[in-house]
């Protein structure tokens, strides 16, 4: 199974939304700059919203924005906004617990698991949306 994608879509817009705080971003302007349809744009605003780290305002002239500054939203927020806990999923049916393997496995790959989200978590905890913003000025000042 594919990994999803709506982590890195979201980390797109709130970036943009982060280099120009200015002004209010439209879903279809969001859409283009990341290269998908506006629909996934607004389900992904609705999660950011619901986390806090967004505020949309509708009709002419409306759009998203970011709800706090980029300095306090760390990746890991945006993470947690729209995607399922979990990064290792175990089988819908259990392993033949006549098996030695089988009996076992599960509680041993929880336990690597629940270690390598922990240390994923933490390194998301560590990086802020601006820390983002200042890697993409800079790349953009060095082309």
């Amino acid at each position: 199974m594919p990994a999803s994608s709506r982590f890195a879509v979201a980390v797109h817009i709130l970036t943009l939304m982060a280099v120009d705080r200015s002004a209010s971003q439209t879903s279809e302007c969001l859409a283009k700059s990341a290269n998908t349809n506006p629909a996934v744009i607004r389900r992904l605003l609705v999660a950011l919203s619901k986390a806090g780290l967004t505020v949309s305002k509708l009709g002419k002239g409306g759009g998203s924005t970011l709800a706090r500054g980029p300095k306090k939203i760390t990746m890991l927020d945006i993470y947690r906004a729209v995607e399922e806990p979990g990064l290792v999923a175990l089988p819908r049916t259990p392993p033949d617990d006549t098996c030695t393997v089988g009996r076992h496995i599960q509680t041993s790959l929880i336990a690597v698991a629940n270690s390598a989200e922990q240390a994923f978590l933490g390194r998301l905890a560590e990086v802020s949306l601006k820390q983002i913003v200042r890697e993409i000025a800079a790349a953009n000042a060095a082309t």
